[in-house]
């Protein structure tokens, strides 16, 4: 088994290094990389703005980095009178890390589903959520809350950038290198990934690798662009990802 982590830095790097700790061979292809988002400077005030019980969302890690610098320079601490949710586990962390405030977190799979599933997110009316997130990304989790009826504002603490490979080199080295097996963290990653690699080696190679993914929505996505050989990791930390590759 020869691995392709695609996952951004850091995550992507750290699980190589685990990877290969664990004897398997790995390499890491970072398809996206991270630059501050155009919402940055009007977040601190977006955050007092907010009222007792109002509620902030965390999608990511990058989005808390990136809110935590712009909220430190401001010399503001994250207001104790507001809830905070986040998309999973290891965001959840994160977020409580930097603002030493209870987060609240799905604990069965780390998407929007099973979020919108906690009891306290079901009736809204009267309150606002603030979502920090990256650009663009997907609508369910703003438009459900809104249904329930929290007044819903989006902002953009990062933006994704793709990374830029000769798609004929990279796709003859990682056949070369023996690459039979992909970690994808996200449709847009799939995405890229598939663009990326021309139709001879796509159909030759790409499709005929095991594709390890994070949700059931990616597993159908790749099934509709030709992979066959798919598994759900049950979570999207490292710790889920390595137990879907080597178990």
């Amino acid at each position: 088994m020869t691995i392709l982590v695609t996952r951004p830095s850091p995550n992507g790097e750290q699980l190589v290094s685990r990877l290969s700790a664990l004897g398997r061979v790995a390499y890491h292809a970072p398809l996206i990389d991270f630059a501050p988002g155009g919402d940055l400077i009007t977040l601190p005030q977006a955050l007092l703005q907010l009222k007792t019980g109002d509620l902030v969302f965390a999608l990511s890690q990058h989005a808390v980095s990136y809110a935590s610098s712009v909220i430190n320079r401001a010399g503001l601490q994250w207001p104790a009178h507001l809830s905070y949710y986040a998309i999973g586990r290891t965001t959840a962390l994160a977020l409580h890390h930097i603002s030493s405030r209870s987060v609240e977190y799905p604990r069965e799979r780390e998407i929007s589903e099973v979020l919108l599933q906690l009891p306290e997110l079901q009736q809204l009316a009267g309150k606002q959520v603030l979502i920090m997130r990256g650009n663009g990304g997907r609508e369910l989790l703003g438009d459900t809350l809104a249904e329930r009826g929290a007044g819903v504002s989006y902002y953009e603490c990062y933006q994704r950038c793709p990374i830029h490979y000769d798609g004929n080199e990279q796709s003859a080295h990682w056949q070369r290198a023996g690459v039979d097996t992909l970690i994808v963290t996200s449709g847009e990653m799939l995405q890229r990934l598939y663009t990326l690699v021309p139709d001879f080696y796509r159909s030759s190679w790409l499709l005929q690798c095991h594709l390890i993914v994070v949700s059931e929505r990616l597993a159908t996505l790749a099934q509709a662009l030709g992979w066959r050989s798919i598994r759900v990791a049950d979570n999207a930390d490292n710790d889920a990802l390595i137990r879907a590759t080597i178990t």
